[in-house]
């Protein structure tokens, strides 16, 4: 009988693998490096939170989307990297307007997820339905609405690459929730590298116009340099200091770029501008050469334009060619990263500027016109409260503020050891954004002393962040500088309108020691200048989360200041004689 050959056993068809656009979107976000996402749930990412239960990455659950936001910021801030973020559609998406805007003013690199509702209603006034790309275009860098599963991948890789390249800012993509929940066939993915011909940052510095600022540099007079966050951004604080000292040219700061050049370098001025040092903004006003790194001509900084740096030739190196000539004429542009920049003119065969004389003049100014204030006998001072602060911290801490009087008490007298060690509101002016945004760089930096100095008024628009201090046991220190009032806006209006405090005086107030126990934190509260002494000791040593109500004189104002509409050299309240 003939044998029957066995015959093979049907090979079993797997079925694919497929993953829906939420894996897709959390495995992109590993590939891109991300460690940290600051969010809120709600509807339209729900599929999203759904995945990331799954294949977790560390979420921080803000209590509301300003604080993850603002959180999102410290944490690009210090760390360098995009801080990412994830809300849900309608109010999740809008609550983030104002972090957004703060974070394009100030390059801060951001890529935002907004949830949206699906395809099927969107334009139908759905529920939640909100136009997010339409409210956000003027405020992003760049923003994309997903409407093609396949698109996914190739919008996450190109979001990460605007929002950190070039001049950084905030990228948002918003996903409508029946992507988030469709199929991806990964083995039709090809993963292909950024192509945006469109986007090209232009990174190095044109030679010829390098050599015109060496020339510039060489037959100055009374150079003065002017840097801002460009030089943090890049990285370029070695080249910085360098070139300040090897050629002796006097340094001025503007807010953002403060850290840049240590605070107590012989070369540096302090900062320049509407709450800047007597001795920079002179030195802005006479100077014969103005070589800007990293800074836009804002009003804060400039004053009246007609007035500002009458005597220079500005040269103006950054890397957003919006940005050079918008303002200020601008004989030498240089479009280029300031670290490329700073490589380049230190390559050059510079003949140093005799500076000698220039520097006496600048130094005989600091020191015939100080930063000041009077000691007053029944209250503490603000500027007092920062100087202990600086001295118990040795001026290492990374500071974050809010906006308003402690935040200029805060750059004049909290002395910067090292960069990327200040996080400050500073294009949009943002209240609240201090508090969270120093979660965000706690979280950045765990091993760091963070500092975040408030108002009272601004403290409040975010104070429920407290509970992820006590959740996550991160040692943040919370420092309110409290006058009962609207500091800056009480100041404007003593200034201008004639004392006439409306509805910028705060005189009921939570107890706030007793809202940090009722976060299960501890809470001090400071009267007097002996009592500051010990408790800033004490609590900012401490490696527990603390707060502290540091009461201060309420009628106490920030000087010197250059009133709207006048040039710098036109500062008021310079000296306390």
């Amino acid at each position: 009988m003939q044998e029957l050959t066995e015959m093979p056993a049907e090979t079993e068809v797997q079925p694919k693998q497929l993953n829906d656009g939420s894996a897709v979107l959390i495995q992109a976000l590993k590939d891109q490096g991300v460690e940290v996402i600051f969010g809120y749930p709600g509807g339209a990412v729900l599929p999203i939170y759904d995945a990331l239960y799954k294949n977790p990455i560390s979420h921080i659950l803000a209590r509301h989307e300003q604080g993850a936001i603002h959180a999102a910021e410290g944490y690009a801030r210090v760390s360098g990297k995009p801080g990412v973020v994830i809300a849900t559609s309608g109010p999740g998406a809008t609550n983030l307007v104002t972090g957004i805007t703060d974070a394009m003013m100030d390059s801060l690199p951001l890529v935002v997820f907004t949830g949206q509702v699906g395809q099927e209603v969107i334009g139908t006034d759905a529920f939640q339905e909100a136009d997010i790309i339409g409210i956000t275009q003027p405020i992003t860098k760049h923003n994309y609405q997903v409407n093609d599963i396949k698109e996914l991948p190739r919008i996450i890789k190109e979001a990460f690459h605007i929002a950190s390249t070039g001049r950084r800012g905030p990228v948002l993509v918003d996903i409508p929730k029946n992507i988030a929940v469709e199929l991806f066939d990964e083995e039709e993915h090809v993963d292909e590298e950024v192509n945006l011909p469109g986007y090209q940052p232009t990174t190095r510095p044109n030679f010829l116009q390098i050599q015109k600022a060496v020339q510039a540099i060489s037959s100055a007079k009374k150079p003065l340099i002017l840097a801002g966050a460009g030089i943090l951004h890049a990285g370029a604080m070695e080249e910085l200091k360098e070139l300040v000292e090897r050629h002796r040219i006097p340094i001025t700061n503007t807010l953002l770029g403060l850290g840049s050049i240590h605070g107590e370098h012989e070369l540096f001025l302090g900062m320049a501008g509407m709450h800047g040092t007597y001795t920079a903004n002179m030195a802005i006003t006479e100077c014969d050469l103005l070589v800007n790194i990293g800074a836009r001509f804002d009003d804060r900084l400039t004053g009246n334009l007609n007035l500002f740096a009458p005597n220079a030739k500005v040269v103006h190196i950054d890397i957003d060619p919006a940005e050079i000539g918008k303002n200020v004429p601008t004989e030498i542009p240089i479009v280029a990263d300031a670290k490329e920049a700073l490589k380049e003119l230190l390559k050059q065969e510079i003949a140093s500027p005799v500076t000698a004389d220039w520097i006496a003049h600048l130094k005989e100014a600091h020191k015939e016109y100080p930063l000041w204030y009077v000691e007053d006998k029944e209250h503490l001072l603000p500027q007092q409260a920062i100087q202990i602060i600086h001295r118990v911290t040795g001026g290492d801490a990374i500071v974050t503020t809010d906006v308003g009087q402690h935040q200029m008490w805060a750059a004049q007298y909290y002395s910067l050891n090292n960069p990327d060690h200040w996080v400050t509101s500073g294009g949009l002016g943002t209240m609240g954004f201090g508090f969270p945004a120093a979660i965000g760089a706690q979280l950045a930096k765990p091993k760091e002393r963070v500092v975040a100095i408030v108002g009272d008024a601004g403290f409040q628009m975010t104070a429920q962040e407290l509970s992820l201090l006590q959740e996550l046991r991160i040692p943040v220190k919370v420092v309110i500088l409290n006058n009962e009032g609207l500091g800056m806006v009480r100041q404007w209006q003593e200034t201008f309108y004639e004392e006439r405090y409306s509805q910028s005086l705060i005189p009921v107030q939570p107890d706030f020691v007793k809202l940090a126990e009722a976060y299960d934190l501890k809470g001090y509260r400071i009267n007097t200048l002996e009592e500051a002494e010990s408790v800033f000791q004490e609590a900012l040593l401490s490696d527990e989360p603390v707060l502290i109500d540091c009461r201060v004189k309420q009628l106490e104002n920030v000087y010197p200041m250059v009133v709207p509409g006048t040039g710098l050299h036109e500062m008021i309240g310079v000296s306390g004689k």
